[in-house]
């Protein structure tokens, strides 16, 4: 089931009442390790975002959005391919097998496909994570046409890399060598995004930006705009790497308006994860009142970030409280573009929640964590959030009244318990490479 190469006959249902000219471009543009009011339109008062601020001005923010998983590569995992944790090829960012990295396998079937098969040019410009060199996972044989950028996440922690890739070859940053730092990985992915749309502007295409910032270590070329703020050093950097990235998110957006795109391109924009600059969370408020951080299936740890913006066809400045997350974004680009649905994954298309439709709801989202050795699963199953840590007692917090997680009402809720325990039990099936510890 999982993963097949198989699609159903026909076109996706009807989108709107009265379809665009022309099939919308796609733009998914993705933070590393943004917390989730990182961002002004989410409450920031210290960072300056004001490029990302305007799409969800001139678009539709959610306010329950949640990354595909804890961490890195699962998390692109589940965004690239509409499957769960339960389900995925990759559930952690290496093999808890082999402690190797896990490349997406061959049989998987990622948006980039779905969306060739529509006629969509793709390109992915900055970090992977989800297959090494040669294997069956390298994005230019899982649907990209166009790729340049970072591999794995152990190598995209360097901002001022010697070398990247590009289609498969390895490509030398000579800005970068003998101790200069003239090339900074954040603008080479805006720059290469700019040249995509200009490449593709007379087609429809799917363009995938995954920055690497503001993933730690910590580089930016300067600190500016924050040089004269009595703030730690790292506090500096890390808020200028995102208003560098910002300013990479104003220049693609001011292209799409010069080049007349702008009204047939939806634009999304998310993180990966919770926040994981952790010394700096209470500094930035990073995770508002909530739980938790990267790594952890608190709300604070998946938690992310969910701007849409598609003038005309999403009503502007909209704030949406329904829940969704990552594994629902490869359905909703197959239906946009009018594509074949995708089989046999977990997601389920937001076209209706985007253009003010009603949404159905889904039984439940799932997640799991595999740290060391201990196995965490979550599940938000209506407005309650359910939790188990290992082989610990199942815990349920009611986040219409207590988003931070504070009170566990597991002992007192019996029956939802036990469904709860049943999910966790049923949602996944084993994997070799991610097992689980805990038998339900």
């Amino acid at each position: 089931m999982t993963g097949r190469r198989e699609f159903l006959a026909g076109a996706a249902g009807s989108l709107l009442a009265q379809a665009p000219k022309r099939k919308p471009n796609i733009v998914f543009i993705l933070a590393d390790d943004l917390g989730c009011f990182d961002l002004g339109c989410y409450g920031q008062k210290l960072i300056r975002t004001p490029n990302i601020d305007r799409l969800a001005a001139e678009g539709l923010r959610f306010t329950h959005a949640y990354a595909g998983a804890t961490v890195c590569a699962p998390s692109r995992c589940s965004l690239m391919t509409g499957m769960h944790q339960g389900h995925a090829t990759i559930r952690g960012n290496h093999s808890m097998r082999t402690r190797e990295r896990v490349p997406l396998n061959a049989s998987d079937v990622t948006v980039a496909e779905t969306l060739k098969t529509a006629g969509y040019a793709t390109g992915i410009f900055g970090k992977w994570g989800l297959g090494e060199p040669d294997t069956s996972g390298e994005p230019n044989r899982q649907g990209f046409d166009d790729w340049f950028g970072f591999l794995n996440h152990d190598h995209a922690v360097h901002y001022f890399t010697d070398h990247l890739w590009r289609n498969g070859k390895k490509e030398i940053l000579r800005g970068n060598l003998d101790g200069r730092r003239t090339e900074y990985t954040t603008d080479l992915f805006t720059r290469e995004a700019l040249r995509f749309i200009r490449a593709h502007r007379n087609e429809p295409f799917f363009l995938y930006l995954p920055y690497t910032a503001p993933h730690a270590d910590f580089e930016a070329p300067s600190d500016d705009p924050y040089s004269a703020m009595p703030w730690p050093a790292e506090a500096k950097t890390l808020a200028a790497m995102v208003s560098r990235m910002d300013d990479g998110i104003g220049q693609l957006m001011r292209l799409l308006r010069e080049s007349k795109l702008d009204q047939d391109t939806i634009v999304f924009f998310s993180s990966d994860n919770g926040a994981g600059h952790k010394r700096l969370i209470k500094f930035f408020r990073s995770t508002g009142e909530l739980r938790g951080a990267k790594g952890e299936v608190y709300e604070g740890g998946i938690r992310a970030p969910m701007i849409a913006r598609w003038p005309g066809r999403i009503r502007p400045g909209a704030v949406s409280g329904e829940p969704w997350t990552f594994y629902e974004f490869a359905p909703t680009a197959a239906e946009l573009a009018g594509a074949a649905p995708m089989q046999g994954i977990d997601g389920v298309s937001m076209v209706p929640a985007l253009t003010g439709g009603k949404q159905p709801r889904r039984d439940y989202f799932y997640w799991e964590s595999h740290k060391g050795k201990r196995f965490d699963q979550a599940a938000r199953i209506g407005d309650w959030k359910a939790v188990r840590l290992g082989a610990g007692p199942v815990e349920l917090y009611d986040l219409r009244e207590d988003e931070g997680e504070v009170k566990d009402l597991g002992a007192d809720k019996p029956e939802l318990a036990a469904r709860a325990r049943e999910i966790f039990r049923t949602a996944r099936t084993e994997s070799a490479e991610y097992p689980g510890r805990v038998a339900g």
